[in-house]
């Protein structure tokens, strides 16, 4: 594991998410606690991962913004509370982000086994994609929407609702961070797979326990990208890697 410290291309990297971060505070898309609890995990998944990490989180974070900006007024009408006026907060920046940011940690305390843990990092990225561009933009996009409990149309919009074509939107979002990962070897199959599950997961939190009010949308976010963290490590062993 080598520090991000130590490469001046890698912290002149760092340096320009850290504007796009300030920009975002200007422009209301995140608050100031979030841009700082943005800049910490983003400054710990660069420090084990370098460029590739912050190619994971600029492409999380760049194609989020757009899918989040897409047709604002239409997603609106579809879904009021969809608009966000004071930007994401810090929680909201953990629900997506803090597993990987652990795993950056754990890469820190257990560097033999970090190869591991950069592996599970990159699959909770790609099921935090696959979920904000299946939600943002299958909203938009989807033709016919389904109950993911019960199977029976039901209305655009509502937690656990899917459609066909958010659900490719989003197995595209997971690819690409895949891709970012490992090219097109073995590797980024385990992500791609990881971050589709993980996607899947958080419609069904959604359909089960959201929709309920038993928890939140914050909860289900950090769930599914744990839970794709652990679909990345199981499989990384299903496959013998």
């Amino acid at each position: 594991m080598q520090p991000i410290l130590t490469d001046h291309f890698l912290q002149t990297a760092l340096l320009l998410l850290l504007v796009v971060v300030v920009i975002c505070v200007k422009k209301r898309k995140l608050t100031f606690s979030a841009a700082v609890t943005a800049a910490i995990l983003g400054f710990l998944v660069a420090a084990v991962s370098g460029l590739k990490g912050i190619s994971m989180l600029a492409a999380f974070f760049g194609l989020s913004l757009i899918a989040t900006s897409h047709k604002k007024s239409l997603k609106q009408l579809i879904h009021p509370d969809s608009g966000e006026k004071t930007g994401r907060d810090a929680w909201q920046v953990l629900a997506n982000g803090g597993v990987a940011g652990f795993m950056a940690l754990l890469c820190f305390l257990d560097t033999e086994n970090s190869p591991l843990y950069l592996l599970m990092m990159a699959a909770s990225l790609a099921s935090a994609l696959a979920d904000t561009l299946s939600s943002e933009l299958g909203m938009v996009y989807g033709k016919r929407f389904y109950n993911i409990v019960t199977f029976q149309k039901d209305a655009n919009g509502l937690d656990g609702v899917v459609s066909i074509e958010g659900t490719i939107i989003g197995a595209i979002g997971a690819g690409i961070i895949a891709l970012i990962y490992a090219g097109f070897g073995q590797m980024a199959l385990v992500v791609l797979l990881a971050g589709v599950l993980g996607n899947l997961t958080d419609s069904l939190l959604g359909g089960l326990l959201e929709r309920k009010h038993l928890i939140g949308n914050n909860m289900v976010n950090f769930l599914n990208t744990g839970f794709a963290a652990l679909i990345g490590l199981a499989f990384y062993f299903m496959f013998n890697i």
